[in-house]
């Protein structure tokens, strides 16, 4: 089982560079990163709000569930 972090998607469709929506969320450029490789092991709920609230989404417009082949 996975979770793709589809951050970049909304980034691009917002027409959002990831260095202006850490500025408007207070993480740094490097934890965003992260977070949009998909490197971190969690994310708080105030984060995910925080990114939602600045590019107008929801949660599931960021995280994406895949189940693993069997």
């Amino acid at each position: 089982m996975a979770i793709i972090v589809r951050l970049d998607v909304m980034l691009a469709l917002r027409k959002m560079k990831s260095k202006d929506l850490a500025s408007r969320i207070g993480v740094t450029e490097q934890n965003l990163s992260l977070l949009k490789s998909g490197k971190v092991r969690g994310v708080r709920f105030e984060t995910l709000a925080a990114i939602c609230r600045e590019l107008d989404c929801q949660p599931g417009d960021l995280l994406e569930f895949v189940a693993d082949d069997l």
